[in-house]
């Protein structure tokens, strides 16, 4: 089979020619189309249940929230294990598939046995998915720069508008925030009020509850004209809250403000945020959603930064802190330069070697060729450029021209004896 294949090749050369040229014009387009990132994602094919009911210990949200889950989870299929961990006020539950399941094929599998078990689970406790990245999706991290703001303004401003606008750049799965306080009204209940207006304390929440929200009326006509009846029912202030009657005593309403103190303050936090010794600071976490390109996520949320920050206040501005693109950066231009410089000893070396420039030459370009169609596996199979998959082809540089080389002392070795022979079978034809 090789040898009619050589036999073939050899009278067919422009064919072959024609064929080679394609596959290195095809290469070509792949490089520029492979994906390129500083490390292999060797994460497994998982999918996170996350669970928030805070307040609770860890013992309570095991038995209660992460053992219903992970015992209901298992009967998946194409799943390989779930592992779950739980800690004060969260559980997660990490779902892992084989890894030739569609991600988002598990998500659907997933949610659909989710929605079958939520009502097993105690109120409060609401399962949901996490982002759709892998254990590498963290591709930058940045920081609000705002000396003149206060924290809780800065997570503010990170929450409701620096978050909402990076999200929508193609290829950002989700955009973590992180530090700050994120603003909330807290009622402080008094608990021997309580008991002086013999209440308790599910009466307040549902009396707060009832009156947060809107609600609709319905329509009536009177000459000639349609009119529309609505409740605008939202709370917007403090002192809105403090005038809400919880019940009613003899003919006296009992206040949110009898019985507690409304105030603005911040949510409980378990840790914070410091950079560089200067103090806390405020910002987000960029999240690339799987199977992305990560240089070109990267530019693309450094892109849509520029726009986000002409709307932001005076004096604030982002500060990078983490940049994967330029370790992605330094890492293929320095595998790069290493193949390139590999490229020129093996091609000095084959020609020093065989010290015959058409053998040479013919050894020598199959490297481009090689290189160049390797590219184009490396998108079949979904493989990155990374430094892993670039120093593989950096090694296999020396395997590439040893056939060419064995092949071409072959040849040469069998032409210079076919010659020999028949220079000496001319020189007794001459004598005779």
């Amino acid at each position: 089979m090789v040898h009619r294949i050589i036999e073939w090749s050899l009278h067919n050369r422009w064919i072959v020619l024609l064929l080679a040229t394609g596959l290195f014009v095809w290469g070509i387009f792949a490089v520029k189309k492979n994906p390129i990132d500083a490390i292999p994602d060797l994460s497994e094919n998982q999918v996170i249940v996350y669970t928030e009911w805070m307040g609770r210990s860890p013992q309570l949200i095991e038995d209660q929230v992460t053992y219903p889950l992970v015992t209901n989870l298992q009967g998946l299929p194409k799943i390989k294990y779930v592992r779950g961990s739980s800690m004060f006020g969260m559980s997660f539950i990490y779902v892992i598939f084989e890894d030739n399941v569609d991600v988002y094929w598990a998500r659907e599998r997933v949610l659909e046995r989710l929605s079958t078990i939520g009502n097993t689970l105690p109120d409060g406790a609401t399962p949901q998915l996490g982002p759709d990245g892998t254990g590498v999706g963290h591709v930058l991290w940045y920081t609000l720069d705002a000396p003149d703001t206060d924290l809780g303004e800065q997570r503010a401003i990170q929450d409701w508008y620096v978050k909402f606008a990076l999200q929508n750049v193609p290829g950002v799965s989700e955009i973590a925030s992180f530090g700050g306080f994120q603003k909330q009204y807290q009622i402080a209940v008094d608990p021997n009020k309580l008991l002086y207006y013999k209440l308790s304390i599910p009466e307040v929440i549902a009396a707060v509850r009832s009156n947060n929200n809107e609600s609709g009326g319905r329509k009536f006509e009177m000459s000639d004209i349609g009119y529309i009846i609505k409740t605008s029912g939202y709370l917007k202030s403090m002192e809105e809250i403090a005038a809400i009657p919880v019940k009613n005593q003899n003919g006296t309403a009992i206040r949110v403000s009898d019985v507690a103190t409304v105030q603005m303050t911040g949510e409980t936090r378990l840790g914070i945020f410091d950079q560089d010794g200067e103090g806390e600071r405020v910002g987000g976490i960029v999240v690339m959603r799987y199977g992305e390109n990560a240089a070109e996520v990267i530019d693309r949320v450094k892109t849509k930064m520029k726009e986000v920050s002409k709307g932001l206040p005076q004096g604030v501005k982002f500060d990078i802190v983490y940049d994967r693109g330029e370790l992605i950066q330094e890492s293929v231009d320095s595998i790069t330069t290493t193949l390139i410089e590999e490229m020129i000893v093996v091609s000095l070396v084959v020609i020093v070697f065989l010290f015959h420039w058409r053998s040479a030459i013919s050894i020598i370009i199959q490297i481009p060729i090689t290189i160049a169609t390797s590219f184009i596996l490396l998108n079949a199979f979904d493989i990155s450029s990374n430094i892993m998959s670039l120093t593989g082809i950096a090694l296999a540089i020396g395997v590439i021209v040893d056939n060419g080389i064995v092949m071409s002392e072959n040849a040469y070795k069998h032409l210079s004896e076919k010659y020999e022979s028949w220079q000496a079978e001319h020189q007794n034809i001459n004598k005779l």
